[in-house]
């Protein structure tokens, strides 16, 4: 129902101009929205849709981490990355972090902040053991900790997704 309802109203937004929206794209989004469900239920059978993300508490924890610890740790990456590319002191590298998280969501929402803090790119994640492989413009240990990366990222995603 989650992904009909997100389905038919995303078709919607992309073609309402500002005004009325006529009956044939209601009818449109309908089919369109049944069709991404039946889909999605079809590629994944086992899945479950857990509605915890709708939690009020856990959307406010996702603000706090976005305009706080996440935005921190940006600029301080920018400054960093900027830095790095007028001396030239770099020293690339992909390097293993282990990250303890159990849910997807949490992996997932990890992986994507250091994808989008400048000089960290998530480049794989291991199903098994949880852990992520980061290529790092600044590799100064082979076994890095996740707080050398990251900072304190895995505890806000294991405080936003689990």
């Amino acid at each position: 129902m989650v992904i009909f309802a997100a389905s038919a109203l995303m078709y919607l937004l992309l073609v309402w101009a500002g005004g009325a929206i006529e009956w044939i794209e209601i009818v449109i989004a309908v089919l369109f929205g049944g069709l991404i469900s039946i889909m999605a239920k079809r590629w994944n059978p086992n899945i479950t849709l857990r509605h915890s993300w709708l939690n009020p508490v856990r959307l406010l924890r996702f603000v706090v981490y976005l305009f706080g610890p996440f935005l921190m740790a940006l600029i301080h990456a920018n400054l960093d990355v900027a830095m790095r590319v007028i001396t030239g002191k770099i020293n690339p590298g992909i390097v293993r972090i282990p990250t303890g998280l159990a849910s997807d969501g949490a992996l997932t929402l990890l992986a994507n902040s250091i994808t989008l803090t400048p000089g960290t790119l998530t480049v794989d994640a291991d199903d098994e053991s949880r852990d992520l492989y980061i290529h790092w413009i600044n590799v100064t240990t082979e076994t890095p900790d996740a707080s050398d990366i990251c900072g304190t990222f895995p505890e806000w995603a294991r405080r936003i997704a689990e």
